[in-house]
């Protein structure tokens, strides 16, 4: 499956469950496939440049919680998830969110991933 087909397949299923697709970690090549595939698939999004594939969502979660998970952009099913409490500060939230995206550029590139952003 190319990978916008497999974009398109992803955010269906997330929005089925009350998901919200907030922002893509992309690589160059797969910018320009979901862009060809369809122009403005990703402007309502804030796009990264990354060395992976990969798909934030968010939804409300329980007791005034956030839920966020970043999905590995690739036909083995791969996620991390996280809750964020409603008192925690959007730079907690930022910063756990990085931490999140370094562990799964770990996965994609087996522990030898780069660090920068």
């Amino acid at each position: 499956m190319n990978k916008a087909d497999l974009f398109l397949e992803v955010v269906a299923t997330y929005r089925k469950h009350g998901w919200e697709l907030k922002a893509a970690l992309l690589q160059p090549a797969t910018r320009t496939e979901l862009v060809a595939k369809e122009p403005d698939i990703l402007a309502p999004i804030e796009i990264k440049h990354s060395t992976f594939d990969g798909l934030w969502f968010s939804r409300p979660s329980h007791n005034n919680r956030v839920a966020w998970e970043l999905r590995l952009l690739a036909e083995t099913q791969y996620a991390l998830f996280e809750t964020f409490e409603a008192d925690e500060t959007e730079e907690q939230r930022d910063d756990m969110r990085l931490e999140m995206e370094a562990r799964l550029r770990d996965y994609v590139h087996g522990g030898k991933g780069e660090r920068g952003h």
